[in-house]
């Protein structure tokens, strides 16, 4: 067994010890879920009413238009993110002084404001009757900045002698950034962009802050619009609508593993012609017609040795 540099085997001890932590936090946590749940159900939270409105049909429609305009907004966060990302990557990585510190000072600025004065602002200031676009503007301006810096790594990553040798065949610096750093830096840095696009798909939920009908919202407007034995339920469609978003999240990471694995499988690049085996090769004497210097004055001769052929002048 190999000793990580970084960990060091347990001994018998430890590991008894770390077994018994693991077997206390167990049931610590189970404890916990279980006293959560009788607390729940004296309260009348789990009682089957609470989850029979989930049966209705106009509930489930209003559900379904939800997740709609939910993928609705992510789709156009998600496109205007790595397009304005890319911009971004580009221009802070520019050797112009002016383009660097404008895409800089953009970044920065925000990134240090909170996701969700940026998505009422533009809302406010720009988008007031369009909801859709407004949550859709903030989360590209958001994730658009963290999606460039992703984007900056990669590029940077990216060895720098192939750069060198792009510029020494005469590319020029779009064709070196479109063509050789760029597509290498997407390939490396695809797990983190995904990730990133989950994180978009999470904050399409602060949507209800400018009344956009996404799942947070329906779920506030049918929790607080539908009473059920005198009380709301709020547990049961937190638990709905909590599910659907981790369904659609796990998709997506899903997708994402598809996509990372299919260009991993890819066959890019120059196919190289096979060898060819050294036993394959014909030896030199196995070679038909005249030979130099060959007995008898078969052949022409190089240096005027005795044949007929012809002699070096």
């Amino acid at each position: 067994m190999s000793a990580s540099v970084l960990y060091d085997a347990p001994g018998p001890k430890a590991v008894v010890r770390n077994r018994i932590y693991a077997v206390v936090g167990t049931l610590a946590i189970a404890a916990l879920i279980v006293v959560s749940i009788l607390r729940l159900a004296d309260k009348g939270h789990l009682a089957p009413e609470m989850w029979d409105i989930f049966n209705y049909a106009g509930i489930r429609q209003n559900i379904a238009d939800a997740v709609l305009a939910t993928l609705k907004a992510f789709g156009l966060a998600a496109v205007g993110s790595l397009v304005l990302g890319v911009l971004l990557a580009v221009g802070r990585l520019s050797d112009h002084k002016p383009v660097r510190w404008v895409a800089t000072t953009f970044i920065e600025l925000f990134r240090s404001l909170p996701l969700l004065i940026t998505i009422y602002a533009i809302w406010v200031g720009f988008l007031t009757d369009y909801s859709m676009w407004a949550l859709a503007a903030g989360l590209s301006v958001y994730n658009g900045c963290v999606q460039a810096e992703v984007l900056r790594a990669g590029i940077n990553a990216v060895p720098k002698g192939q750069r060198e040798a792009a510029y020494a065949l005469g590319m020029s610096k779009t064709q070196v950034m479109t063509t050789v750093l760029m597509p290498q830096a997407i390939r490396s840095m695809l797990p983190t962009i995904i990730s990133q696009l989950v994180v978009t798909l999470k904050d399409t939920s602060l949507g209800f802050i400018i009344l956009y009908p996404e799942l947070l919202q329906t779920a506030r407007l049918i929790a607080s619009n539908t009473q059920v034995n005198g009380q709301y339920p709020y547990v049961s469609t937190i638990v709905v609508i909590g599910t659907i978003y981790i369904a659609m999240c796990l998709l997506l990471s899903a997708l994402a593993t598809w996509i990372e694995k299919r260009g991993r499988r890819a066959k890019t690049g120059i196919k190289v012609a096979p060898g060819v085996q050294t036993a394959d090769i014909p030896a030199v004497e196995d070679i038909p017609g005249p030979r130099a210097g060959g007995a008898g004055g078969a052949g022409p001769t190089v240096d005027g040795a005795a044949g007929a052929g012809v002699t070096k002048d």
